[in-house]
């Protein structure tokens, strides 16, 4: 058989109480539990063992969270770290406040470090403190429990002792006193001695074991008895330090911080600032080269004979900044100067004016004695002349004058003959062809008439536009339901 391996220290008699020892309390913990033997209890201290198992579970949490939130905030400052060093890489060395960026990412890297070691400082090892007493606690709470073991097996013990010997002089009364009488006189003192000697022993080491027991229990059971209410009650504190310490780490660390992203805010503005009044400054450049050459192809254009007039911006776009050409309309000056080309050769009658030097000089020296036909002769073509044409200009004005009374009549006829629209204002002649470019527009010919009418609502009019419906459409349906707007400047007002 194998001999067991002792270790320094440890010895065959040793091993072999615990052994015994073991056996002894497997054995008490089975009678108790079959409701042969009592069992000591004490709810007050079984009450601090339930606290106690609380408050480690409570403590072990808040330590694997705290472990996880310091490693949340290590990972927390490399990636600030890397994304500070991916803007460094990017600032370029000639942008505003280069020295002021690197000396931030600086302050923000120190900041980091410093809040996670104050952190392990104040939080971490604090909270490794608090839970360092909870082991050596539970150890000796399973050795008061076999302690008590201990204790209510010795006094079952002593107990059984007492009861047995009780018994046993009862029994052997009678075989002793035969033994006695058949013992010589000279050793039945020896026998009765003995006899009473051996139960005194027994009696003797029961009672020595029961004391060492309770003595050892006792002693073990104080102790908890007062440190665990203690250790349940120091919780309070504990809790309201560790985090009153990490808030005023946090406070301090993000007020910091927050003066850090401040001043690299500022400094981007300023960046930003900066460029936007370059891209301005050459952007002004452009804007004037262009606007120099919208105007040459303006001027251009405005030179350059015929073709429609521009057409102002669509009602659905944004109003046009420029105002599109006024519109042509007539006038008497027009009239006259029409008037004056039309009869642009007849004012110029093919007469022949010249002096009296041009002519011949009469033979007579003397006035009377000059030849009054001949002169009136040649006076009188040049009278009728001018008589003709003053003639003629009269009877063009009136012929003139004629027909645009006559142009005003027929429109007034038109249009009391025709029932307009309720919103009617006054009719226009398309002068231009226009092509409509959306669908609130309208399709426009050269030669079509347009009764113009106002809007429903006349912020929405744009300026160089009408709304109006063709008197075609409006002759035949009678309603605005192909009504449309249109530049102004590609009709004549009628």
């Amino acid at each position: 058989m194998a001999e067991l391996p002792m270790g320094k220290g440890v010895s065959a008699g040793k091993i072999a109480s615990n052994v015994q020892k073991k056996i002894t309390r497997a054995q008490e913990k089975v009678l108790q539990k079959l409701g042969k033997a009592d069992e000591t209890k004490d709810l007050a201290f079984e009450e601090g063992v339930i606290n106690f198992n609380k408050q480690l579970v409570e403590g072990t949490k808040l330590q694997k969270d705290l472990r996880a939130y310091l490693a949340a905030v290590k990972a927390m400052h490399e990636s600030s770290k890397h994304l500070y060093e991916c803007l460094d890489d990017m600032y370029e060395s000639d942008w505003y406040g280069r020295k002021d960026v690197d000396s931030l990412f600086e302050d923000s890297d120190i900041l980091w470090t410093d809040f996670h070691q104050k952190l392990v400082d104040h939080a971490l090892i604090s909270m490794d403190t608090y839970l360092g007493q909870f082991p050596d606690i539970k150890v000796r709470i399973a050795k008061r429990d076999r302690k008590l073991v201990d204790y209510d097996s010795a006094r079952h013990n002593y107990a059984a002792v007492n009861k047995g010997k009780k018994k046993e002089g009862i029994k052997i009364t009678k075989p002793a006193s035969l033994l006695e009488r058949a013992t010589p006189g000279w050793a039945q003192g020896i026998l009765s001695a003995h006899n009473v000697a051996q139960t005194n022993l027994t009696r003797s080491q029961a009672e020595e074991e029961l004391e060492r027991a309770q003595k050892v229990f006792e002693e073990i059971n104080i102790d908890l008895q007062e440190e665990l209410p203690s250790l349940w009650n120091s919780r309070v504190g504990f809790y309201v330090n560790t985090f009153q310490s990490m808030a005023g780490l946090e406070e301090k660390f993000h007020r910091e911080m927050g003066k850090i992203n401040q001043n690299l805010n500022d400094t981007l503005e300023k960046l930003e600032n900066q460029d936007v009044s370059r891209k301005t400054g050459s952007q002004g450049v452009r804007t004037s080269t262009a606007q120099k050459s919208d105007r040459t192809q303006d001027a251009n254009h405005t030179l350059s004979p015929g073709g429609p007039p521009a057409i102002p911006k669509s009602p659905s776009k944004l109003k046009p900044a420029v105002p599109p050409p006024p519109k042509v309309t007539p006038s008497k000056d027009m009239k006259q100067e029409n008037i004056i080309n039309l009869f642009g050769e007849a004012a110029t009658p093919n007469i022949s004016v010249t002096s009296p030097t041009q002519y011949d000089a009469p033979a007579t020296a003397n006035l009377l004695d000059m030849d009054l036909d001949s002169l009136q002769a040649a006076t009188t073509p040049a009278a009728q002349t001018w008589d003709s044409w003053e003639a003629t200009e009269k009877a063009a004005v009136t012929e003139e004058a004629v027909a645009e009374t006559e142009t005003a009549q027929e429109c007034t006829e038109s249009t009391e003959s025709v029932e307009m629209p309720e919103s009617f204002l006054f009719k226009v002649k398309t002068v231009h062809d226009y092509n409509a470019t959306d669908s609130d527009e309208l399709e426009l010919k050269a030669g079509d008439v347009v009764l113009v009418v106002s809007y429903g609502n006349p912020e929405e009019q744009d300026e160089g536009w009408l709304m109006g419906v063709r008197e075609s459409d409006w002759s035949q349906n009678k309603d605005l339901g192909k009504k449309g707007v249109f530049p102004e400047n590609f009709t004549q007002r009628m």
